[in-house]
């Protein structure tokens, strides 16, 4: 699975940004798909995941503030960002899990694309 991520940048505190990961390589539709984050000096974490089948998962911090979602047509995965906040800036990662089994398990899955920085300013 080859993953291309796109549609990070600089945003005001308040403000929106939608990401956008294109899968390619394998059945897109049967691929379980996420979204990680990574600001400076803290570890990597869950933003959001889809099965599959569309179920949704979200951090606690992101909550009612982030959704993603997907175009099994466009083998596309989204991340709608709405009420950025400074504590929201970091390089965002999508992620593949083939086996659709890993984000069940608190695990990410086997596949990353380049990660795309979001910075929110104060």
């Amino acid at each position: 699975v080859q993953l291309q991520a796109s549609g990070g940048g600089l945003v005001q505190d308040g403000g929106s940004l939608i990401l956008s990961c294109a899968a390619s390589g394998s059945i897109f539709s049967g691929v379980a798909m996420g979204w990680y984050r990574q600001a400076p000096g803290k570890q990597r974490e869950l933003v959001a995941t889809t099965t599959s089948g569309g179920t949704t998962n979200y951090a606690d911090s992101v909550k009612g503030r982030f959704t993603i979602s997907r175009d099994n047509a466009k083998n596309t995965v989204y991340l709608q960002m709405n009420g950025l906040r400074p504590e929201d800036t970091a390089v965002y990662y999508c992620n593949a899990d083939p086996s659709g089994t890993y984000y069940f398990q608190g695990k990410w899955g086997d596949y990353w694309g380049q990660g795309t920085l979001v910075t929110v300013s104060s």
